[in-house]
């Protein structure tokens, strides 16, 4: 599988996210040719046990994630941040956990957007909803290098299409930048070839950091 990154947006301090910011950055991946493909749908879930014993509270996780991946579109991803486990699944297991009610989903992120093709890279550009709000949370960029499955090799290759991506942003002097997390996979079991779980960890990750820093700027 292709490498990818998960970028989020991160505002100036003072500054919101805003769809304009999202309609000037879809401009400008057009404007360095950037082919659009078509939409880009992706879901976000956050987990707590519905414990009818208090008593048995220690033996469940406090709370994970759930995520579906528009590239994989029969499976659904779990991260278990606190115990660095991700697991791969049927996508069927989300009515299994409904009919089962061991587990509700407290908050569901919606991904929306474009996907656009630029030579060797795949980009996915799009906002961060909540369920049943048209309220912009996030903006999302995913950055995916075609022709190599190795994270090692790709590094750098992915470093310089972000200079170039940055320089070419800057000009627009938006109020904020994309970031990128380096992480840890080894921590989760996951080892240089990348796979679907890498991203998924990737989202658990970007979307408590991107959380966190929208609570930052606010405050």
């Amino acid at each position: 599988m292709p490498v990818k990154w998960v970028l989020h947006w991160q505002p100036n301090q003072g500054s919101t996210v805003s769809s304009q910011i999202l309609n000037e950055v879809t401009q400008c991946v057009e404007s360095i040719n950037g082919v659009k493909e078509g939409r880009w749908k992706a879901t976000l879930n956050y987990y707590k046990p519905m414990l009818r014993d208090q008593a048995n509270q220690s033996e469940f996780p406090r709370d994970f994630l759930g995520i579906s991946l528009a590239d994989q579109p029969n499976k659904y991803y779990f991260i278990i941040r606190s115990q660095r486990i991700v697991l791969e699944a049927d996508s069927s297991i989300q009515l299994i956990m409904e009919k089962l009610q061991s587990y509700k989903s407290k908050v569901a992120l919606y991904f929306d957007g474009f996907q656009y093709q630029l030579g060797d890279f795949r980009l996915r550009v799009g906002k961060v909803v909540p369920t049943h709000s048209e309220n912009v949370r996030g903006i999302v960029m995913e950055v995916e290098y075609l022709p190599i499955s190795s994270m090692e090799k790709a590094q750098k290759v992915m470093e310089e299409f972000l200079e170039i991506w940055n320089e070419a942003l800057a000009k627009r002097s938006l109020p904020g930048k994309f970031v990128n997390i380096d992480l840890n996979f080894v921590e989760f079991g996951l080892g240089d070839n990348y796979t679907p779980q890498h991203t998924a960890v990737r989202y658990a990750l970007v979307m408590a950091h991107m959380i966190a820093t929208v609570q930052a700027v606010r405050g």
